[in-house]
C-alpha cells in the first residue's frame, strides 16, 4: 500500500451511475423501519431491502392516488346532482 494517494483528478459521486428512471438519494429512516425491511428480505431467503422499500412506496402511492381519484369523482357527482336538483 502506498503512503500517499493522489485524488486530485478524482470525481465525487457514485462510481456506477443510477440506471435511467432511477435517482440515487440519501434518505434517513428509523432504525426499526430498516430492520423490518431487512428482516422481510432475510425471511424470504434473500433479496434487496431497498427494492422492497421502493415497492412499498409505490404501493402506497397507488393506493393514495386511487383514493384521490375516487374522492374527486364522488365530489364531482355530488356537485352535478346538486346542480341538477
Amino acid at each position: 500500500m502506498k503512503k500517499t494517494y493522489d485524488f486530485s483528478s478524482g470525481k465525487r459521486g457514485a462510481v456506477v451511475p443510477a440506471p435511467p428512471g432511477r435517482t440515487e438519494i440519501m434518505l434517513h429512516l428509523d432504525d426499526e423501519v430498516i430492520a423490518w425491511f431487512r428482516r422481510q428480505v432475510t425471511d424470504a431467503g434473500g433479496g434487496d431491502y431497498q427494492a422492497l422499500i421502493n415497492a412499498a412506496l409505490r404501493e402506497h402511492i397507488q393506493r393514495r392516488s386511487g383514493d384521490l381519484l375516487e374522492d374527486t369523482l364522488r365530489k364531482v357527482i355530488r356537485e352535478e346532482r346538486r346542480a341538477a336538483s
